[in-house]
This record gives structure tokens, C-alpha cells and sequence, in this order.
């Protein structure tokens, strides 16, 4: 019955790339011309953050970033480049809203991610303030969390991490001012919390972009503070800056 009935809506609605709407043979499915333009992060990357090498590199290793600064998490992995392709994507998913864009954006993150997910007690999403909650309608990582979450099979909870003020955007902060800017911004919701023991629990922090990785250390640091054992770092995208490669 499920075939039948995707056949039919396939005969009523064709199945179209979800980045430029050429027809494509199956739903939720992106053509070769747009699927050859994303940059996937692949090895040879950081063991730490999954920045991504140039060059091949026998073992592990961490990038220059990394091993001067470690950062507050645990490990960190994503799935794209964030370049004029995947921006495209992302902003048309979280300023356009195309929620239809969630699933297979979150296809990607688990295909990219599934070492980190099959490790996962608990998903938890960067949480927006209420007041641009309110104007934007939506969260765009608790969407991403949320088909994570169903297509994993992991536990998720959109309400654990409370943003406690409105702080202004991070577009054109250098790395300090990031840091600076969302201090102190998040906590741990008191009864989510007690829904949702964090003590040893592994939790994987979701976000749809990584630039300097500022809002997912002061996320770590609260949900270190309560109790979770480990958290990694699952975005869809990251900034690549020149001169973060191994040393």
C-alpha cells in the first residue's frame, strides 16, 4: 500500500532536486549536477572537529586550531563545506521556510555522522532565544534534530538548552568577539533537565552551521556542568579557514 501510494503522489507530483527543482527519479533526491556541486567533508579531517585536510595523512591528527586551542567538546563532524552551494540550501531551508528540505538535509548529517549517532543517548538541538523564535516560526537545528532523531532512532529533546538572552548576530564577530557574544547566553531548562537526566549520558549538540564554533562551546560548557559525560558536535555545514591544517 505504501509503494502504491508513492507512486501515485509521484504521478501527481513529480519527484523534484529539492536545490533546483530539475525533475530527479525519487523524492527528497537531489540531480547530479546539484549533488556534484556540494563539497562533502570526507577523511582526511581533524579527529577532533572534522575540519577537513588538503593532503592525505597516515593516522589521526588534529588541526593547527585544535592543538592550540582544544575545543570544549569532545568531537566534532559535518557534513558540508559551507560555500555558495550549501549556503543556497541552508538559507533557503531556514529564511525561505522549506521545511520539506529538513529530511534529506538531515540525511546527510546521518550519513556523515553515523559513527557519532550510534554512540548518541540523547540529541540536542542549539536553541534559538524565544523573541526570534517568535519572528522566525521555527528552530532550524531542533528541525534537523527532530529528523535526526526519527531517522537514527536516537532519543531528542528540543527543550533541554534554554537561550537566556537575545544576543546580537554572529555575522561579521571575529572569533573573540563570538566567544564574548554568546557568554553566559544558554543554561540548562530546570525541568527538562529533570525529564532528561544528563549524568553520563552521551549527548550530540546539533546545529545547522559551524563558523568558529563560539554557541556550541557555551552549550558544552552547561551541558558539562549538568551532568552529560560527552558531547560531540553534529552540524550540517562548517566554515573552512585557510590556515586551520594539520601541523
Amino acid at each position: 500500500m505504501k509503494r502504491w501510494l508513492g507512486v501515485a503522489l509521484d504521478s501527481l507530483l513529480p519527484p523534484r532536486c529539492y536545490a533546483c527543482g530539475t525533475l530527479v527519479d525519487r523524492q527528497g533526491a537531489l540531480c547530479g549536477p546539484c549533488w556534484s556541486g556540494l563539497h562533502f567533508i570526507t577523511a582526511p579531517s581533524c579527529m577532533r572537529c572534522g575540519y577537513p585536510f588538503e593532503i592525505g595523512l597516515d593516522g589521526h591528527h588534529m588541526c593547527g586550531a585544535c592543538l592550540a586551542h582544544p575545543p570544549a567538546y569532545d568531537r566534532g563532524i559535518s557534513a558540508l563545506v559551507y560555500d555558495d552551494a550549501s549556503r543556497a540550501l541552508i538559507l533557503g531551508f531556514k529564511r525561505a521556510d522549506r521545511l520539506e528540505l529538513a529530511k534529506p538535509l538531515a540525511g546527510l548529517m546521518a550519513q556523515t555522522g553515523r559513527d557519532l549517532l550510534a554512540q548518541t543517548d540523547l540529541i540536542v538541538p542549539v536553541p534559538l532565544h524565544r523573541t526570534r523564535l517568535l519572528s522566525r516560526r521555527f528552530n532550524q537545528s531542533a528541525v534537523l534534530a527532530r529528523a535526526l532523531a526519527q531517522i537514527s532512532g536516537t532519543s531528542w529533546t528540543p527543550f533541554l538548552l534554554e537561550r537566556t538572552r537575545r544576543t546580537p548576530s554572529q555575522g561579521g564577530l571575529s572569533r573573540a568577539e563570538r566567544a564574548r557574544n554568546v557568554r553566559g547566553a544558554f543554561r540548562v531548562q530546570p525541568k527538562a533537565q529533570a525529564a532528561h537526566a544528563l549524568k553520563d549520558k552521551h549527548v550530540l549538540l546539533v546545529d545547522d552551521v559551524l563558523t568558529t564554533g563560539a554557541t556550541v562551546t557555551a552549550c558544552t560548557g552547561v551541558l558539562r556542568k549538568a551532568g552529560a559525560s560527552s558531547i560531540s558536535v553534529l552540524t550540517l555545514a562548517r566554515v573552512v579557514t585557510p590556515g586551520q591544517g594539520p601541523i
